[in-house]
């Protein structure tokens, strides 16, 4: 553990926090348009999926916010 706090941990957190509103907005708006035909099972795995793969680099963006390095 660090005992002195870091500029990361904030600066990561604003940046996750608009990073997901961004990817959000876009989801929410081009998204509808190119499944709204499709049946609501498809549907629902779609949007599972956009729900989880914003996942995918948390991981090493975390370990960043932590130790500065990104891997």
């Amino acid at each position: 553990m660090r005992d002195e706090p870091t500029w990361r941990i904030p600066v990561g957190l604003l940046g996750l926090l608009a990073a997901l509103l961004v990817y959000g907005i876009v989801i929410a708006r081009y998204v509808p348009e190119l499944i709204g035909g499709w049946h609501a099972l498809a549907q629902t795995i779609v949007y599972l999926f956009l729900g989880l793969v914003w996942l995918l680099p948390l991981r090493r963006f975390l370990i960043w916010m932590e130790t500065g390095r990104w891997g």
